[in-house]
Parts: C-alpha cells; structure tokens; sequence
C-alpha cells in the first residue's frame, strides 16, 4: 500500500497558488454575492485549504453601485459605527452609503463574513471594489468567474 497517498498536505505561504477573479456585481443580491466573495478570498473552494494561511485568490468585484436588496433593505437595514466620542453613535441607510462611496456596502458585507483576526484582515486587503465596469488590474490577466 502507497502510504504516501495519505498524508495531509498543508499549505504555507511559499506553496499556495493565488490567482486572479473579477466578479461583476451588476443585479446581485448583496448577501449572496459577498458570502461568495469571502469564500474565495479564504480559499475554501481549493483543495489545499488551510484555515491558518491566506491561500485565498484576489477578487476584483465591479459594478459595485448596480448591487440589490430583498425586500425593503436598501432604506429599513441600518449600518451602525461609533466616531468614538461620547454620544457618537452613527446610523446610516445603504441607500445613504451608496449615494457617498457605492463600494461600501459590498466592502462591509464581504468584512462581516471574514473572521475578525489578523489572517482575517489581512485577506481582506486582497478584496478589490470598483464602482464602474473598468479597474486597473489588466496586467494581472485575471479571470472572469460567473456567481
């Protein structure tokens, strides 16, 4: 028996593979959109998975402004910070965020599903939002994926 074949092969930083993805956002339901998202940033969709290393790929997300909401979210769902002074507590609609900055509400949504460490940061900084069709990562020939 090939006792080879069995040994669990994990991934470190030297090893991984990340590549490249652009997901268009146009006319996708936000939630479902950025838990997909979060999923290949963590890198659970390849097989050499490892839950300590980032051996997730860069994902390119435009179109952020044409997201939606079920239901009566983009005005009732309410998105809450703190400035950090007394009585600074903040409210804000999507409907509000998306007239500022339309890369927001996706941004938010893809950091509430990544896991509140330092891996969990520092996958995030692979998540790339543009509003428009166009971004500035041509030379990395990335890979258009269909969600």
């Amino acid at each position: 028996m090939d006792t080879l074949s069995y040994k669990t092969i994990s991934a470190n930083k030297q090893t991984v593979n990340k590549e490249w993805v652009v997901v268009d956002a146009k006319d996708q339901i936000v939630g479902r959109l950025s838990s997909k998202i979060a999923s290949i940033l963590r890198g659970k969709h390849k097989t050499n998975f490892t839950p300590n290393v980032d051996c997730g790929d860069n994902v390119i997300v435009i179109n952020a402004e044409k997201v939606r909401f079920t239901g009566k979210k983009m005005n009732d769902k309410q998105y809450v910070r703190h400035t950090g002074h007394p009585g600074g507590q903040r409210f804000a609609t999507p409907r509000e965020l998306m007239e500022k900055d339309g890369r927001r509400v996706v941004e938010y949504a893809v950091k509430g599903m990544l896991p509140k460490t330092r891996l969990g940061r520092q996958q995030f900084t692979n998540l790339y939002v543009y509003e428009g069709a166009e971004h500035p990562h041509e030379a990395q020939s990335p890979k258009s994926i269909e969600i």
